[in-house]
């Protein structure tokens, strides 16, 4: 090959090393931007390693709790209401019987009884009563022994005719000490009875 052919060759040689190079390179730049636009998307979790709980776990979890605390409501309002029962029970029989004791010790007195100083009644606002008819009874130890003591409260129409009797009483009451049952009436608002200190013993 001659001079001017040499010459002539490499221009060529040059332009198809450059064109190759250039290929090479964007051969290059295509796969660096298909691992890159690879690595960019979110890998996804592996559900093995996954401890917390889905959504439908949650709101069954919430739902569990929001039942058991309701039933331990409801639990605990039965147990209170059957408390306030049971203590309502107790001192009802506890008035009756005292109201038995009252009668019985009152039956074999004569006159009004030797107490009748140491016994009051005040009358109770009907708004407070359900509209029944109530009087405060307090009896005072004015004594210096420990005393018992049983009263009679008669509740009379206007005629003055005894309709109704009722019993309370206080035992064991130590001197100068005071206790204050509440004699109540079970006849109907009307008409109007008036309730009258019949007799009060102490024993």
């Amino acid at each position: 090959m001659n001079t001017k052919s040499l010459r002539r060759a490499r221009p060529a040689a040059l332009v198809l090393a450059v064109v190759a190079a250039s290929t090479v390179a964007l051969v290059s730049c295509g796969d660096d931007n298909n691992s890159s636009g690879s690595s960019s998307q979110p890998a996804t979790p592996d559900k093995a390693s996954f401890s917390g709980m889905t959504p439908s776990a949650l709101k069954s979890a919430a739902s569990s709790a929001v039942a058991s605390a309701r039933a331990q409501a409801s639990a605990a309002a039965s147990s209170a209401s059957a408390a306030a029962a049971s203590f309502e029970a107790s001192v009802s029989a506890e008035v009756a019987r005292a109201s038995k004791d009252a009668q019985n010790e009152l039956k074999g007195v004569s006159g009004r009884g030797n107490a009748m100083s140491e016994v009051a009644m005040t009358g109770k606002p009907r708004a407070q009563t359900s509209g029944l008819l109530a009087v405060l009874v307090t009896i005072t130890n004015k004594t210096d022994k420990k005393a018992s003591y049983a009263v009679q409260v008669d509740f009379l129409d206007s005629s003055g005719k005894v309709v109704e009797t009722r019993f309370v009483g206080a035992e064991n009451l130590a001197p100068g000490a005071k206790a204050q049952p509440v004699a109540i009436s079970t006849k109907p608002p009307e008409p109007v009875l008036t309730p009258k200190l019949a007799k009060a013993q102490r024993y």
